[in-house]
């Protein structure tokens, strides 16, 4: 078994069954790794990958690279974009990954067996040589890799809400720390104690 087969039965495992975005996903982790010289699956937090969708794809690139939100090593950059920024942590180089635009009828000329869109992407992403799925291309981040990662155990609470604060993700305003939700805006709206909603209505 190739080492591709090997990392899209990992995937297909979580979703029990294989799609095209997983392959876009392996076959990133593995070219970004590569540009990178980096050894996959990693066990240590050197390789730091941001994605820039979620899903199915994001899957695909764990399961090759061994990275994950778990150990902090695979953020989330919601771009809506099947593409990634990988970064050797320890040297600070970094390259994007990401599909050529016209990948979806490039899949054809790799699989002319196949009648439909669906499982002519799900073959050909497969089969195409990198040069032919994928743009890399170096990049530097806005952010410093450093302060992404951050330290550990550092930890401070929000002067307005009171909730812990981890990561340094804190924002300092007029002497005050606060955190990025009292900031705002934040993701969220709180709903006021005794308001009537239709989203806590409808439950129960």
């Amino acid at each position: 078994m190739s080492e591709l087969q090997a990392i899209l039965e990992r995937s297909a495992e979580r979703h029990r069954h294989l799609c095209p975005r997983q392959v876009l996903g392996a076959r990133i982790g593995l070219a970004g790794a590569a540009a990178l010289r980096l050894e996959i699956p990693r066990r240590d937090k050197r390789l730091l990958i941001l994605v820039e969708t979620d899903g199915c794809f994001a899957d695909g690139i764990e399961a090759a690279t061994g990275c994950s939100m778990g150990h902090r090593t695979l953020r989330l950059e919601d771009y809506g974009k099947i593409a990634a920024t990988f970064v050797d942590v320890k040297s600070g180089r970094a390259v994007r990954v990401a599909p050529r635009p016209d990948v979806r009828e490039r899949a054809w000329k790799y699989a002319p067996e196949e009648t439909r869109r669906y499982f002519a992407q799900l073959q050909g992403y497969q089969r195409m040589p990198d040069e032919e799925l994928l743009v890399v291309e170096p990049v530097r981040l806005a952010t410093p890799v450093e302060t992404i990662v951050s330290r550990p155990g550092v930890r401070v609470n929000c002067d307005r809400c009171g909730e812990e604060i981890i990561n340094e993700r804190e924002i300092q305003v007029d002497g005050r720390v606060l955190c990025r939700g009292c900031v705002g805006p934040a993701y969220y709206i709180p709903v006021p104690s005794g308001t009537s909603d239709g989203a806590w209505e409808n439950q129960g």
